[in-house]
């Protein structure tokens, strides 16, 4: 009974361990995800600044108000009629 006792204590110990572990673990996986956040959120800043530095450098150049619109996108092909189309059959 004694060893069963201590089993038992031994699984209680290593459950305490792995506990404080995750916890470790856990805090570290806090710490990292705040870092990469703040980083995440300086990127957009930076992207946002330079987007608008070269719209204004855009914006700047001569005729660029004389510049013709492009032209629009040709429209998609209609998609294939799966009852008039024996490829779509096969």
């Amino acid at each position: 009974m004694i060893s069963e006792f201590q089993a038992l204590s031994d699984k209680i110990n290593l459950l305490a361990e792995l506990t404080r572990s995750l916890r470790r673990e856990n805090a570290h996986l806090r710490q990292s995800n705040a870092a990469l956040a703040a980083e995440n959120l300086a990127c957009r800043q930076r992207l946002s600044q330079a987007q608008l530095r070269v719209e204004a450098l855009l914006a700047s150049l001569p005729g660029a108000d004389d510049a013709p619109d492009p032209a629009p996108d040709p429209a998609p092909d209609p998609a294939p009629d799966p009852i008039n189309d024996d490829e779509a059959v096969q």
